[in-house]
C-alpha cells in the first residue's frame, strides 16, 4: 500500500478534532490495515512524512477488555518512538459475539464508511442474512449497498432483485459478475477517495475475486465454490485493508455465515423500522405480536401489507440480540469479579511478605 498522506488512509475531520494543538506535535496517528492473532500491520507517516510500515504486539492492549483492542480500520496514536498510546475514538464499528460457546465479543471491523453485503445469485441467497448484517451496520449508520455476484451463472436475476427491493425498497442493489472486471465500474461509484469500504458476506460469494478485479491484480486467493449447495471454501483467513488505484480503501473479511448479532437493538429497530412504528400502535404496551388483541402488526399481515417472514426474522433477531446480551453481561461481570479476587490475592500475598 502506497499513500502520500494520511487523507489516503481514511484520515477525516472526525478523527482530527480529536487531537489537540500538543498532540499532533507529540504524536503519530497511524491505521491498522491487517491483524493476525498476535501481531497488528499499522501504515502512517513518521514525523518526517515518509511512509512506514510497522508491525505491533497485542501484548500492549493485554489488559484491556476485547472491545478496547485493536482491530482493521482502527487508527492508533503512537509516541514518535513509535510506542503504541492509545486507540482514538471510533467513527464505527461492526462487531459479533464470537463463535462457539464463548461468550465474548470479536471485533470485525472499525472506522467504515460504506458496507458491501456481497451475495450470490444462487442458492446461497438469503434476504434473513442481508437483514442481518443491515442491523449490525444500522447500529453505526453505516451506508449498505447489495452487491450480487455470479450473475453470469444465473439465468433469470429478477427474483433476487424482487426480494430485496420487496422488504427493503430504498436499499441499493448492484448485479456484478465478480470475474468480468468491466461490470464493476458500478461499485466505483460508491467509492471515493479516503472513504473506507468492507465486503461482508459468506464463503464462495465473490469478496476476494471482487477486490482482485477492483485493484486490477490478483493479491487475494481465490476457490470455486461446491456445485451441489453453491456453499464457498475458506480462502481469506484474515481481515485486511487494500488501497486502490483511483482512490479509496477496501476491507477484505473472511466468509461468515454466522454473524451472532450483539450490542445491536437499534439497529434491528432502524432496520426493521416499519415493524418498530406499528407497536407503537398496538393496544398493549409489552404486546409480543403473535396471539393478542389489537396487535397492529397482526393485523397488517392479515391485509397483506407486512410479511410473516419479516415479523418471524424481526423476532429472531432481536431474541439472539437480548440472549446475547445477557451472556455477555455474565461474561464481563465474573471477569471483573475474577479480577478483584486476583487483587486482593495479591495484595494478601504482599502483605505477608512484608512481615517477613
Amino acid at each position: 500500500m502506497q499513500i502520500h498522506n494520511l487523507f489516503d488512509l481514511g484520515w477525516t475531520h472526525y478523527f482530527q478534532s480529536q487531537l489537540d494543538l500538543a498532540s499532533l506535535e507529540s504524536q503519530l496517528p497511524f491505521r491498522v490495515v491487517s491483524v493476525q492473532r498476535n501481531l497488528i500491520d499499522c501504515i502512517g507517516l513518521d514525523r518526517d512524512y515518509q511512509q512506514k510500515h510497522l508491525h505491533l504486539s497485542t501484548y500492549y492492549w493485554r489488559d484491556k477488555p476485547p472491545e478496547e483492542h485493536p482491530t482493521i480500520g482502527d487508527w492508533i496514536l503512537l509516541k514518535l518512538d513509535f510506542q503504541p498510546l492509545h486507540i482514538l475514538e471510533r467513527k464505527s464499528l461492526i462487531k459479533r459475539r464470537s463463535a462457539g460457546r464463548e461468550s465474548s465479543i470479536q471485533l470485525i471491523a472499525a472506522n467504515i464508511d460504506t458496507l458491501f453485503i456481497v451475495t450470490s445469485c444462487n442458492a446461497e441467497f438469503s434476504i434473513n442474512r442481508i437483514e442481518r448484517y443491515l442491523s449490525i451496520a444500522a447500529e453505526s449508520s453505516i451506508h449498505c449497498v447489495v452487491v450480487l455476484t455470479k450473475v453470469d451463472l444465473c439465468a433469470d436475476t429478477i427474483p433476487y432483485l424482487e426480494a430485496v427491493s420487496h422488504s427493503h425498497p430504498e436499499l441499493p442493489v448492484e448485479l456484478v459478475n465478480a470475474t468480468d472486471a468491466s461490470t464493476l465500474s458500478i461499485l466505483k461509484n460508491w467509492i471515493k477517495p479516503g472513504q473506507t469500504v468492507a465486503l461482508l458476506g459468506s464463503s464462495g460469494v465473490g469478496k476476494s475475486t471482487l477486490i482482485n478485479g477492483l485493484k486490477g491484480s490478483q493479491e487475494q486467493t481465490t476457490a470455486a465454490i461446491r456445485e451441489n449447495d453453491s456453499k464457498g471454501r475458506h480462502t481469506t483467513t484474515s481481515r485486511s485493508l487494500h488501497d486502490l488505484p483511483g482512490g479509496g480503501l477496501l476491507l477484505d473479511t473472511p466468509g461468515m455465515r454466522e454473524l451472532q448479532i450483539v450490542d445491536s437493538e437499534e439497529g434491528i429497530k432502524a432496520t426493521f423500522a416499519d415493524i418498530d412504528i406499528l407497536a407503537k400502535k398496538c393496544r398493549f404496551k409489552n404486546c409480543q405480536h403473535t396471539t393478542e388483541p389489537g396487535c397492529a402488526i397482526i393485523e397488517e399481515i392479515k391485509a397483506g401489507r407486512l410479511e410473516q417472514r419479516r415479523l418471524d426474522n424481526y423476532h429472531t433477531l432481536l431474541s439472539e440480540q437480548t440472549r446475547n446480551n445477557e451472556s455477555l453481561a455474565e461474561r464481563r461481570s465474573n471477569d471483573r469479579a475474577l479480577g478483584r479476587f486476583y487483587k486482593n490475592t495479591l495484595k494478601t500475598v504482599r502483605k505477608f511478605k512484608s512481615r517477613e
